[in-house]
């Protein structure tokens, strides 16, 4: 008597004894993963692993990742310079005073990210 597995075109192979089912994942794609999604992945897996092995296991994770990673980036070059100018830091701001401009891309890259994190990364 088959069962189910079997029906559906399922096979084994022996091992020590015991019948294995001959499972494998389908191909990934292999894009480099950028830092906002090794941020996705590490939030995935520990708030959502039912969303993690579902990806994983249709094999579309890494080209999940590769997808958020190019979002938030392209979100960030968004964001900067539109906080950028609306603070008004300006290459006048550099040359008259340039820590006060540090200072103020510093703040500028820190709140954008914390855009890209709530609105792209961790969701």
């Amino acid at each position: 008597m088959k069962i189910l597995y079997e029906n559906l075109g399922g096979t084994y192979h022996e091992e020590n004894g015991h019948l294995i089912p001959n499972v494998t994942l389908p191909e990934q794609t292999d894009y480099q993963i950028g830092k906002y999604g090794r941020m996705h992945l590490d939030y995935i897996k520990q708030h959502h692993r039912g969303r993690y092995t579902t990806l994983l296991t249709e094999g579309k994770l890494n080209a999940r990742l590769h997808e958020i990673d190019l979002e938030a980036n392209e979100m960030l070059e968004t964001i900067i310079p539109r906080l950028t100018t609306e603070r008004g830091i300006d290459e006048n701001v550099k040359a008259r005073d340039m820590l006060r401009w540090v200072a103020e891309m510093n703040n500028i890259k820190a709140n954008a990210e914390e855009i890209v994190l709530r609105e792209v990364v961790l969701v």
